[in-house]
């Protein structure tokens, strides 16, 4: 198995994408809106890749609520951004952290029923009142103390839902002045304040990196592909934020990095990821990747399989639609 999660073309698997996904077995995949149009067509789609990938791959979405959501109504529930529920817990803390979890669980149900086994949710970046606004409401407030106690309650409803979540994208992309999907954004250097949601939820079983370059800590490399951040701030105790889990790197295929997407790919992963995320669909593009880098390390399997076993151990029967309610209730 390689270590990469690719994305694929379109609502079917082409003859040519299931080829490649057989010949060179990546961890998984990630699907889009491009990916999705109506349950049974997903179904169907989820069937053939499933066919064509290894036993316990990866199928991870984009499904934090807000803005971002790949499964949309009329077929599937809508979801507040996280600044809703920040809003509330501003006025009722209790509240806020129970929507924050019922938002969680309800979105890992959907998930879970689709065939998703991994969101990429919660947003755990702080709000910054000069940051770019590809952040914006993603962010569940400016205070990193209710982001983090709100990001861990929205994470543990995922995982009773049966799914794992994605902290992302440490260490932090609040301030960033640019939207890394088109540039790089270049910052001096992460602050305390920005950490401290991604040390409170350093348990999670994955996080997502910033494509942000810190010059105080690596002159040349985004976080993405720095050994210096990877190593000494994300993986890092004590001072750094300690997390032990799956790192992956946000998607390759963004604009704020430069090369081929195998240099892409093995840059990341040199610096100490252990999944390389290349979402375009782009069929040549995923070859590279897959071509570029060897077999998934025994370290990164075992971050994988302790993934699994944390979702699994905490999914609970859960009511839909008595959750829905309920949040219905709770944000008026």
């Amino acid at each position: 198995m390689k270590p990469a999660v690719v994305g694929i073309s379109g609502p079917v698997l082409l003859p040519e994408e299931s080829a490649l996904l057989r010949a060179c077995a990546p961890a998984g995949v990630i699907l889009f809106a491009r990916n999705i149009q109506n349950p049974g067509q997903l179904s169907a789609l989820m069937r053939d890749l499933r066919s064509a990938l290894p036993a316990d791959a990866v199928f991870m979405v984009d499904q934090e609520g807000g803005r971002v959501a790949r499964l949309k109504p009329p077929h599937w529930r809508a979801h507040p951004p996280a600044r809703a529920i920040g809003e509330l817990h501003a006025r009722d803390a209790k509240a806020g952290l129970r929507v924050a979890w019922l938002t969680g669980a309800l979105i890992g149900l959907q998930c879970r029923a689709a065939g998703f086994s991994v969101v990429a949710a919660p947003v755990l970046d702080v709000a910054a009142p000069d940051g770019h606004d590809v952040i914006g409401d993603r962010s569940f407030a400016a205070d990193p103390a209710p982001v983090g106690a709100l990001g861990g309650a929205m994470a543990r409803g995922l995982l009773a839902a049966g799914v794992q979540p994605v902290g992302k994208h440490a260490p932090g992309h609040g301030r960033a002045g640019a939207d890394s999907h088109h540039e790089l954004p270049v910052l001096d250097d992460v602050t305390p304040a920005e950490l401290l949601p991604f040390r409170e939820n350093a348990w999670l079983p994955w996080m997502m990196t910033a494509h942000i370059r810190y010059t105080a800590r690596d002159m040349l490399n985004p976080a993405t592909q720095s050994h210096a951040i990877v190593a000494g701030i994300i993986r890092a105790t004590g001072a750094g934020l300690g997390f032990a889990g799956v790192l992956t790197t946000d998607d390759l295929a963004m604009g704020a990095l430069s090369g081929t997407p195998g240099e892409r790919a093995a840059r990341a992963l040199a610096a100490g990821c252990d999944i390389a995320l290349h979402c375009s669909g782009v069929l040549a593009e995923s070859a590279d990747v897959l071509a570029g880098i060897a077999e998934i390390s025994a370290a990164a399997a075992a971050r994988l399989a302790a993934g699994r076993r944390m979702a699994t151990e905490a999914a609970r029967e859960l009511d839909e639609a008595a959750l829905a309610a309920e949040r219905d209730a709770l944000l008026g």
